[in-house]
């Protein structure tokens, strides 16, 4: 989960959080897919960790494949 910090003047309800009432200065997690939608949204959020990258598939079984053949 990427947390973003709300940024705005006034509380807000948020019907993606679950309809939860963010206050501003308050930090919150959104999912990391949703990340993008927030932070685009400058004068009302800002991002304070970034989504964690997409863990690449390993490639040990290919490997393993590889270096019996030869």
């Amino acid at each position: 989960m990427a947390r973003v910090r709300y940024v705005g003047a006034e509380p807000v309800t948020v019907p993606e959080l679950g309809s939860r009432t963010v206050q501003p200065d308050e930090l919150v997690e959104v999912p990391d897919d949703r990340h993008d939608a927030y932070v685009c949204q400058v004068s009302t959020w800002e991002s304070v960790d970034e989504p964690m990258p997409a863990e690449t598939p390993k490639k040990t079984a290919a490997k393993a494949a590889t270096s019996k053949e030869g």
